[in-house]
């Protein structure tokens, strides 16, 4: 009779060395989590915000580009050397600063007030965004089994959670402060629970940023796939409302059904086993085909489809991106904190550069020239610097 064992015993192995895994990431996830809670709830709370404070849409415009003035150089110059030097110490300092920093917008009384207050908010969450995304790489690295799928997963569930959670609450009469502190709340406990992490405490010697020539390649492939994701989450509404004439009722599922796809793409990344080369390649090539079906829909529900493949398909980006980016290295936070700024400018570019596209010729040829960009990402993916995956 054949021994089985050996399999059986193979089996468990996978499954314990899955389940220690985990329970050293969990305060890392938890860490994802909060983070996009935040700006969910943000999002849901930004119209009682906005009355607040007396604001039009353009001075609210200008209000909001204070998160990305104050996320950008936190993350580069503070972020990624802080976290190579103290490890989960500056992480877990982050977090707190990160829930200290979110209820001030919500108690903001005029302009400038709100201003400061999210370029505080906009510091002190890329400095933590910096932080998780090194540990996740640090974890990925050190068992040789892919975490960065979840983790982003778990982001976009707290994006999702924050702002159906926060609508809700709005509805039940909770006011912007009290929805904000009940998100501080569960930051300060992910900070205390990241606090408690005695792994990764960092090499205790004075780290610079990394601008090698790797890290530049894998920040713009990052912001070419970071304008898709930008310019598919903000004009997706405007694009069915006024281009297909749809209802507000639906019209409103564009970013939603966007959202969703890039959170479910995310959870099928951490399950199957494809290199991180092929996951890049072919999600850019799914979102590149989305936008271009969005760009050609006679009708909203094949626009709806669109936006759904856009958003799975480029769902691996940052996943793919910044796990290669510090994967190996002896300063992962510095690497990740190069190519998570270059990403974000993409991110900033994306809304305006459609909208110029747009006014000089229409939404859906900005729609092709995102399509476009997602076939240069599938030829780059091919060239890139990626180190091994992991499993």
């Amino acid at each position: 009779m054949p021994n089985r064992s050996v399999p059986r015993r193979l089996v468990l192995d996978r499954s314990l060395l899955h389940r220690l895994m985990m329970r050293r990431a969990a305060p890392t996830l938890a860490g994802f989590f909060v983070l996009g809670l935040f700006w969910g709830a943000w999002a849901s709370v930004l119209p009682s915000v906005q009355r607040a404070v007396g604001a039009s849409k353009g001075q609210l415009g200008l209000a909001l580009l204070f998160v990305t003035i104050g996320s950008l150089p936190a993350m580069l110059l503070v972020a990624g050397p802080a976290v190579d030097r103290f490890g989960t110490r500056a992480t877990a300092v982050f977090c707190a600063a990160f829930a200290a920093a979110t209820v001030f917008p919500a108690r903001a009384g005029s302009l400038p007030l709100l201003a400061v207050s999210l370029f505080a908010a906009g510091a002190a969450s890329g400095a933590l965004d910096v932080g998780i995304n090194a540990a996740a790489a640090r974890i990925e690295h050190d068992t040789g089994r892919r975490l960065m799928p979840l983790a982003h997963g778990l982001y976009s569930v707290g994006v999702l959670t924050g702002a159906v959670g926060g609508g809700l609450a709005r509805q039940f009469g909770a006011g912007r402060e009290e929805i904000l502190l009940g998100v501080a709340v569960l930051a300060s406990g992910a900070a205390t629970w990241i606090g408690g992490e005695r792994r990764a405490l960092g090499t205790g010697s004075q780290v610079r940023p990394r601008l090698e020539r790797a890290l530049i390649v894998l920040g713009l492939v990052g912001a070419a796939a970071f304008l898709i994701e930008g310019a598919l989450e903000s004009w997706s509404s405007i694009f069915l409302e006024r281009q297909l004439h749809a209802r507000p009722a639906v019209s409103g599922l564009g970013p939603g059904v966007f959202a969703g796809a890039m959170a479910l793409g995310r959870f099928s990344g951490q399950l199957l086993r494809f290199s991180d080369r092929t996951l890049l390649a072919a999600g850019a090539a799914v979102g590149a085909a989305g936008c271009a079906l969005a760009a050609a829909a006679p009708s909203p529900p094949l626009a709806l489809v669109g936006f759904a493949l856009g958003g799975a398909g480029v769902s691996l980006n940052a996943p793919v991106v910044f796990g290669a980016a510090a994967r190996g290295r002896a300063n992962p936070a510095a690497a990740v904190a190069t190519v998570t700024t270059m990403g974000y400018l993409g991110l900033l570019a994306a809304p305006p550069l459609v909208g110029g596209i747009a006014q000089l010729a229409s939404l859906r040829m900005s729609f092709l020239v995102l399509a476009m960009v997602g076939g240069g990402i599938v030829v780059a993916a091919a060239r890139l610097p990626l180190r091994a995956a992991t499993r």
